[in-house]
């Protein structure tokens, strides 16, 4: 914030704990006496000038009317804050938080009177913002345990604030890594079974098969429930690397192929490295042998599931020419 306070402010954007800290600042500023917090829910845009005028009438120090969710206004809401910051109280400070685009008239009305605040993070950004906020909490990350932490909780910068305030207790000063953030993170069910698909990836038969135990532990669900939808992961990653492979052989770079396959560009960027690590041949065989094991485990084998799955991550990770013979 400048030293000197505007009339107003629009506080936006997806960086919702970055939002968090410059509310904190500016209660700061003002004093936990001197602000008064309103929803948008409840109060309309007549009802938060009325806040501004009525508490410009004390005088004196300075107050904050604090309105959330704002994007819940209607048009005469708007007009109704527009037409107040034409003429704002003296010595009050009204902001506004919500998913309000600045070039709505909402935004054009702040930006006039006062200042409008967009916190947002690129996904591409993700890992940097990932380690800045390991650094605001006092811990050290690695790039890898960035990256990771990402790919294991997804983009949605609440959750991974969560996680990153778990980890930084945690570490209590030491340096967090890769592994640390795999046992400890809780990640979003489909992006979970990411420490099986990197051990898949570099053809780690021994990282395959603890990976999947480690799964099958941690799961809430019957173990039976548990193995198909496991192997349907793996099956839906193999068919994703599959498609990075064709998209490189076309020289394609792996942003590219993010855009064009739907993929997050850290995803995109793994893919194309394990893609690296298989023949053509080979991941084709693997989609053959994922569907087998899908089989199965339905009903179509007598063998225990636990077996066949063991048996079918073996064949699927190890090189062709490292098979079994006959």
């Amino acid at each position: 914030m400048a030293d000197e306070l505007a009339p107003a402010y629009l506080i936006t954007g997806g960086d919702r704990p970055k939002i968090a800290r410059a509310l904190q600042r500016l209660r700061a500023r003002i004093g936990e006496e001197g602000v008064e917090v309103l929803s948008a829910r409840e109060a309309g845009g007549a009802d938060a000038v009325a806040a501004c005028n009525a508490l410009g009438l004390f005088g004196g120090s300075s107050r904050l009317v604090l309105v959330t969710e704002v994007e819940r206004w209607k048009a005469a809401d708007a007009k109704a804050v527009a037409e107040y910051l034409g003429a704002p109280s003296p010595a009050t400070v009204l902001a506004l938080v919500g998913d309000v685009k600045s070039e709505s008239a909402l935004g054009k009305a702040c930006a006039k009177a006062g200042e409008v605040l967009v916190y947002d993070v690129a996904k591409k950004q993700l890992p940097r913002w990932v380690a800045e906020q390991f650094a605001r909490a006092g811990a050290s990350a690695g790039e890898d345990a960035c990256r990771t932490l990402v790919e294991l909780v997804g983009d949605d910068l609440d959750e991974l604030a969560t996680e990153i305030d778990k980890l930084a207790t945690w570490a209590a000063g030491e340096p967090i890594g890769a592994r640390e953030v795999e046992l400890l993170a809780a990640g979003r069910a489909e992006t979970s079974i990411f420490a099986l698909t990197d051990a898949w990836g570099r053809r780690d038969i021994a990282g395959v098969l603890e990976a999947a135990e480690a799964l099958l532990e941690r799961s809430g669900r019957p173990r039976r429930d548990e193995l198909p939808r496991l192997a349907g992961s793996l099956a839906s990653h193999v068919a994703r690397v599959r498609a990075c492979q064709a998209v490189a052989a076309e020289g394609a770079r792996p942003r590219d192929a993010a855009v064009r396959l739907k993929m997050h560009p850290f995803a995109a960027e793994k893919g194309f490295a394990q893609a690296a690590n298989f023949s053509v041949d080979e991941l084709r065989g693997a989609t053959v042998r994922l569907a087998e094991l899908d089989l199965a485990l339905k009903g179509g084998s007598r063998l225990a599931g636990d077996l066949e799955l063991q048996r079918a991550l073996v064949d699927v990770t190890r090189p062709a020419d490292a098979a079994e013979p006959e």
